[in-house]
């Protein structure tokens, strides 16, 4: 438990990219943050910490699942006197068909006795917006993007109040742009008299930044607030104690040994950024369809890699083209191939530490999830939030290991080059 002080916001992300990313940033901004992956790791805790994140796997998991793994983070969090909770998912609002989104908001407003929730996924400054209900990813609408065809979350509905009813047992509304620019007792008043007729989430329009501290203003003071990554930062502003830490590091401390990059992403994206790391380094490619009936295809990865390994950076990947993606998917199906892929990812990357890795490239936030978890690591320090995007991070003590975790839709193609670059010269430094 805590003992000193009191943590401002306790973040519950929905996978741990998304995670890392509201920590670098918090940590940009000098507030202290790092990046827990257990509730057990809250006893880690210093009293220092304005903010703490709990990355979690609640994006593709059954919803009575994620609820459940929810439930026991804010329970855990609230007994830490954490002051607000913030549920942190995608600003895509990535979500399957069956939730998790709004079963585990209903969750948390009832553990917090909140009477509403707002939910805040756009961020402007990245060409992420809400209007009138609609996500918007630049001109196009959501449904409009490549993201409808996402093998796990495809994104097909760019009306968000409609995406968050379908999951929800509670009434979802709008509090629309014209009522979040306006003044600020009137919104409340429109909040309350929504919340009368018995509806309690609310999709909010923003559209620019400033508009995510109209919202920040708005739910400061309330125990649940929801939204992606730039509306915590927003929160902050609002805190009546604010630490004087300075913006925190570009270089965290060293992680002597090997370089591996394990990339789970399919998206379109994490395919051509794999090529281009292709291009330099060896790539070994699973095939999941043969991996499914071959019981020692991580002996056989385990014994490429140890040739290899030494030597140069080396990559280990189960991400596809679409083409092959739907292949996989038709014979396995779609929640059985992402399974497998995690699962065999996780007893590689067991095998690797095991080869003297000790720096891991990690595409995707439930790889990542995995990766991390196989690896007993339960917490991390963050780096700031720059070209790797917020996916920095590092697990000190007798045995240290950096990270740089990507999700999947994000980076520009020379991302790993980038990544490479900045480890090797953090070893470099810290000696």
């Amino acid at each position: 438990m805590m003992t000193d002080g009191r943590v401002n916001l306790g973040v519950i992300a929905d996978d741990l990219t998304g995670g890392a990313k509201v920590a670098s940033l918090l940590e940009s901004a000098g507030v202290r943050c790092p990046l827990l992956t257990s509730d057990a790791a809250l006893d880690s805790l210093s009293g220092n910490e304005q903010a703490v994140v709990l990355g979690r796997k609640l994006l593709a998991i059954p919803p009575e699942e994620a609820v459940a793994d929810a439930s026991r983070s804010a329970k855990s969090l609230l007994a830490n006197d954490v002051r607000q909770i913030y549920y942190k998912y995608s600003a895509l609002f990535s979500s399957t068909s069956r939730g998790n989104i709004g079963p585990v908001a209903e969750a948390l407003m009832s553990l917090t006795q909140a009477n509403s929730v707002l939910f805040c996924p756009a961020r402007p400054e990245h060409n992420a917006t809400v209007y009138q209900g609609r996500l918007f990813l630049g001109r196009n609408m959501l449904h409009e993007t490549p993201r409808r065809y996402d093998p796990v979350t495809p994104m097909t509905n760019s009306n968000l109040v409609e995406v968050l009813q379908s999951q929800s047992k509670v009434n979802v509304g709008l509090l629309p742009l014209r009522v979040v620019r306006g003044d600020a007792e009137a919104t409340r008043r429109f909040l309350d008299n929504q919340i009368a007729e018995d509806v309690r989430f609310f999709i909010v329009d923003a559209i620019e930044p400033a508009d995510l501290g109209h919202i920040a203003k708005l739910a400061h003071d309330t125990p649940l607030t929801s939204g992606s990554d730039d509306y915590p930062v927003a929160l902050a502003h609002h805190w009546s104690v604010r630490s004087n830490n300075k913006v925190g590091r570009t270089f965290l401390a060293p992680a002597p040994g090997h370089i591996v990059l394990i990339s789970g992403s399919c998206t379109p994206k994490s395919v051509r950024q794999l090529e281009r790391f292709e291009e330099r380094y060896p790539v070994f490619r699973i095939d999941l369809i043969q991996a499914a009936n071959d019981i020692a295809l991580a002996d056989e990865v385990e014994e490429w890699a140890a040739q290899r390994v030494a030597t140069t950076p080396i990559g280990i990947a189960t991400s596809a083209s679409p083409d092959v993606v739907r292949q996989v998917q038709s014979t396995l199906g779609r929640e059985g191939a992402s399974s497998l892929a995690e699962n065999i990812l996780g007893r590689i990357a067991k095998k690797l530490h095991g080869l003297g890795v000790r720096k891991f490239l990690v595409a995707g936030g439930e790889t990542s999830g995995e990766v991390l978890n196989v690896l007993g690591v339960d917490r991390v320090e963050v780096a700031v939030h720059d070209e790797l995007l917020g996916g920095y991070c590092h697990k000190g003590g007798d045995d240290p290991i950096a990270f740089v975790l990507k999700a999947g839709s994000t980076g520009d193609e020379d991302f790993y080059q980038i990544a490479l670059s900045r480890l090797e010269k953090a070893d470099a430094i810290g000696n």
